[in-house]
């Protein structure tokens, strides 16, 4: 069951609409972005298992990239890996964001997970961030011994921002040609600047607005936002040919801003040859997962995780 805002906008899930009020307020401006990066996006406790084992690594000392390793302990044998970066509308986050899925994925499937702590944005614009998680992808592959992990099953994953990197990853790492991938997964990914898909222009978008995108964006792009000079690595969705990409699942929400041009990514990975899955939850906003015991965020859990562990186990 949905019902509509409103503004008659947005169509939000019945079960979440009430939970919005708790929900954080992302109202974006260079003089806030120092106190929203302090304030924890979740006040819920996280207790994380004993079962993993959890080691951070300096990729790179100057600028400095460090990357979380995450391993389920008591296994010995090599892994496959899930390379994941953190969301955040590319100003926002860390990669403790991603402490709390690694703790379940770890043991469920198994696989070691890699968490990429990247600059954010605008102190650090494209490329920089998109650099340090293709310097922490590529330090992963080259240490796949050391680390315990298969060196040919290595997929990536992101989250919004995370996502947008992710599949701008895909595209670096396919055209650099160093690091083959296994697979992509891009939830919700925050991939097109332009803003000219109907959802994108929609009123009243929760969690994250219209204004949130493009404050986001401008931060991202820097000198380049507004042009038509933006390359494909900097908005995956500028990208003209997909071909070549790893397997892949884009899930969005039909109350995301994102939706649409989500939904046509995905539809042009399948046209060049890229098996794809697409999935658009109805009535879930941008960061449905926060709303963890409602209906439509178990139903985005299940799908992204027996996807991913399909892919792990090929």
């Amino acid at each position: 069951m949905s019902s509509q805002t409103s503004n008659d906008a947005v169509i939000i899930d019945d079960e979440i609409q009430p939970l919005l009020a708790d929900a954080p307020l992302f109202q974006l401006s260079h003089e806030a972005l120092a106190t929203m990066r302090t304030t924890p996006m979740s006040t819920a406790a996280i207790e994380l298992s004993d079962a993993v084992e959890r080691v951070d690594h300096v990729v790179i000392d100057d600028p400095q990239v460090v990357v979380r390793v995450h391993r389920p302990k008591g296994v010995d044998e090599p892994l496959p890996c899930v390379y994941s970066i953190h969301g955040g509308g590319y100003i926002l986050g860390s990669f403790e964001m991603d402490d709390a899925r690694f703790d379940r994925w770890c043991t469920m499937f198994p696989c070691v997970g890699v968490s990429v702590e990247y600059r954010l944005a605008p102190e650090t614009p494209y490329p920089g961030p998109l650099e340090d998680c293709y310097a922490g992808l590529q330090w992963t592959y080259e240490r796949s011994d050391e680390l315990g992990v298969i060196r040919d099953q290595i997929g990536i994953a992101g989250i919004s921002a995370g996502g947008g990197l992710a599949a701008a990853l895909g595209l670096l790492a396919r055209d650099r040609g160093e690091v083959p991938l296994m697979f992509q997964l891009l939830e919700c990914p925050m991939i097109d600047d332009r803003q000219t898909t109907s959802s994108s222009q929609l009123d009243g978008l929760p969690i994250w607005s219209r204004e949130s995108n493009t404050f986001g964006w401008r931060c991202y792009l820097g000198d380049l936002y507004g042009s038509d000079d933006i390359p494909h690595h900097a908005a995956p969705a500028r990208c003209d040919d997909l071909s070549g990409l790893p397997p892949s699942l884009v899930i969005v929400g039909g109350a995301d801003g994102f939706r649409d041009e989500n939904i046509d990514y995905a539809l042009r990975l399948n046209q060049a040859g890229v098996p794809t899955e697409l999935h658009v939850l109805p009535g879930a906003p941008h960061g449905v997962q926060m709303f963890a015991g409602s209906g439509v965020a178990r139903r985005w859990n299940q799908i992204v995780t027996e996807w991913v562990g399909i892919q792990l186990a090929r």
